[in-house]
């Protein structure tokens, strides 16, 4: 997580108070039980790369007719058929068996990447004065294709996290950034920066219509991603655009999930170990290895990082990671099967311990055959587990009373476990509240366990517990009152969350 995290870890409490940390306030007025869960349960889920925003190494065939150098969206609404192609393209490479087939598998959510220019359907004036001026004619008809993803992804209850894949003058100097240029202006103009916010205003109002005024209401989104890897040319410049994208966004919807990167609301981290000079010389089994080992480096940021970010209020996503290994990485390798196998599983591991939600990048390929980068064909193969999450094989009663008793059993073991290991350290404790804490994780995890509200696919679990625990530790303190102890409510929440959550498997699944 490089520089981003060091900083992050430095400044996540000194920025408790800040436009950073705006609460996702599960009891907003507008926020009815089934966008709360939607929202606030793991998500599980995959990247639909190249469905509208396109890279060529996923599908080749939206290139065809590409002006030079055919590597971007840009490219392709320059070139000849360019909306026939992409309205083909648009309408073909995701279907309503996509989703069921992801929904039985257990993803609960998809990340889908746009560009600002698929919103031209919904306000034309996005696209003047941008690289994608005059191109109104080639990008209207998306937004309703949008709006039919989101739909069908519904239908099968499947979540939609946006992604901002590209800004005007790019954020990056990537081609799927809209534009081949290798040249990045999105941080360089008052003009891009603000158009950006005025994008997002018109993304979340528009998104925020589906739930109110759509027929069927469509409650589905999960959140925003603000930006996709922003390459800023020093960290202060990003800081300061986020902070004035979050504040015009929350006086649209302050309920609303927002995800970004090298800033404590939900950060979203990109985990690749195929790209670098010491991912290539790095065998597979070590690569496994560092990911399993609690105590080696990546794992022990991991903690580090989901910890301060819940302290604070926030979550972590791993928004982008894949099963890809470079070739070197499996020189001599006699069971290449059992590696890949092993180094997916050690990815899932890590970030079901330490993440409130996980995304492989990416879905499909055009080709198949690629069990590195092509989910489908990673489970095609089996190297990727045939489902993930919680299928209950047994009733799940909604009388809170069938798991009473296991919680009171649970309970006291916990709380003696947290008086013993603090009476090493004499002090003044209150132990009290950490059962109380303990007894409100329980309930809010088995809230979500026992929801029913999706009757397709796997069950709900709490996923960003770090905003409701947050919520409840304040709601502790307007009953009981302040106290230096507070920690131990917060402690006793993490676990009963914890536990009631292998609870749930150990009886219902």
């Amino acid at each position: 997580m490089a520089s981003a995290v060091k900083a992050l870890l430095s400044n996540v409490r000194s920025q408790a108070k800040s436009p950073f940390h705006a609460d996702f306030s599960y009891e907003s007025d507008d926020c009815d039980e089934r966008t709360l869960l939607y929202r606030h349960r793991k998500q599980r889920g995959v990247n639909i790369g190249s469905w509208f925003v396109l890279e060529r190494w996923i599908t080749e065939q939206p290139f065809r007719y590409a002006a030079a150098p055919c590597q971007s969206d840009l490219d392709v609404a320059k070139g000849a058929h360019a909306k026939e192609i992409l309205e083909n393209h648009w309408d073909s490479w995701i279907s309503a068996n996509d989703f069921k087939w992801l929904s039985a598998m257990g993803i609960n959510t998809v990340r889908l990447p746009i560009g600002y220019y698929h919103l031209c359907g919904v306000d034309p004036s996005v696209l003047r004065g941008t690289d994608f001026d005059g191109l109104e004619h080639v990008f209207g008809g998306a937004w309703h294709r949008i709006v039919r993803a989101i739909e069908t992804a519904d239908r099968y209850h499947i979540g939609v996290l946006f992604d901002l894949h590209a800004s005007p003058g790019k954020q990056n100097q990537d081609s799927h950034s809209g534009t081949s240029s290798p040249v990045i202006s999105f941080f360089q103009t008052q003009f891009n920066l603000q158009l950006m916010i005025r994008i997002l205003r018109v993304l979340v109002s528009s998104l925020r219509s589906l739930r109110f005024d759509h027929r069927p209401a469509l409650s589905n989104v999960v959140g925003i991603e603000l930006l996709n890897e922003p390459k800023p040319p020093y960290p202060a410049a990003l800081q300061a655009w986020y902070k004035n994208a979050i504040t015009e966004i929350r006086c649209l919807d302050p309920s609303l999930p927002l995800f970004i990167s090298d800033s404590p609301i939900c950060l979203d981290h990109h985990l690749y170990r195929c790209f670098t000079s010491e991912d290539i010389s790095t065998p597979a089994a070590q690569h496994s290895a560092s990911l399993s080992n609690p105590n080696a480096p990546t794992p022990q940021t991991f903690a580090r990082v989901s910890g301060a970010l819940e302290d604070a209020g926030g979550n972590l996503i791993v928004g982008e990671w894949s099963g890809a290994l470079n070739p070197s990485s499996l020189l001599g390798v006699v069971d290449e099967r059992r590696e890949r196998v092993q180094f997916i599983q050690a990815q899932l591991d890590l970030f079901e311990r330490y993440c409130s939600g996980w995304f492989f990048w990416t879905y499909k390929k055009q080709y198949p055959g690629d069990s590195g980068w092509s989910f489908r064909d990673a489970v095609d193969t089996g190297i990727f587990p045939c489902r993930v999450g919680l299928f209950p094989v047994k009733l799940i009663p909604h009388d809170h009373t069938e798991w009473a008793g296991r919680k009171a059993v649970a309970r006291g073991r916990a709380a003696a476990r947290h008086v013993s290991y603090w009476t090493q350290y004499p002090a003044h404790y209150e132990h009290w509240r950490f059962e109380k804490g303990y007894d409100q994780g329980w309930e809010d995890a088995y809230y979500f366990l026992t929801s029913g509200v999706f009757e397709h696919g796997s069950v709900s679990e709490l996923g960003l517990r770090g905003v409701w625990r947050k919520k409840r530790v304040c709601e502790h303190v307007l009953r009981e009152g302040r106290s230096d102890n507070l920690w131990e409510y917060g402690h006793g929440y993490q676990q009963g969350v914890e536990e009631a959550a292998v609870d749930f498997q150990r009886a219902y699944c």
